[in-house]
């Protein structure tokens, strides 16, 4: 099986058609490169509505946020030095972007399906396991750098 060209000219019967030129920027399921500016600006749009979500539906996340609300100027009272507090803030935030992996891996499959599978519950512990070891990482963070 050959690959059609990416670049391969349409014919005027397939241009002419409305329907068939949004099927056209697509190659087996893919949209056509676009320019990194415009592809930045779409990652960052859809960044931003991903976290606003997860904040809106979450508790988790939410309490999450607030934590890191928290952590900002008290980590300013307990780090020495930059290094330090770019470990207690960065520790909160990976406590955040894991919870963020859980949440999709929750939503994935929810979507799946809403009966019992062993599969789906492994899945669920897995990640939530993931947010509970990142946490433990983020206490010690904490308290090793409040200890010494």
């Amino acid at each position: 099986m050959t690959r059609p060209d990416i670049d391969t000219a349409t014919t005027n019967s397939e241009s002419s058609n409305s329907a068939s030129n949004n099927n056209e920027d697509k190659v087996y399921g893919l949209k056509r490169p676009s320019p990194p500016l415009k592809r930045l600006t779409k990652a960052a749009y859809y960044s931003i509505k991903g976290i606003r979500t997860t904040f809106r539906y979450e508790q988790a996340f939410r309490f999450e946020v607030y934590a890191l609300l928290v952590a900002i100027p008290l980590s300013m009272l307990i780090a020495k030095t930059p290094f330090e507090y770019l470990l207690l803030i960065g520790s909160v935030i990976a406590v955040m972007i894991v919870e963020l992996l859980n949440t999709g891996i929750e939503m994935i499959v929810d979507r799946v399906g809403v009966e019992h599978h062993e599969l789906s519950g492994r899945a669920k512990d897995a990640g939530s396991a993931a947010v509970f070891m990142t946490m433990i990482l983020a206490a010690a963070c904490w308290i090793l750098t409040a200890i010494y």
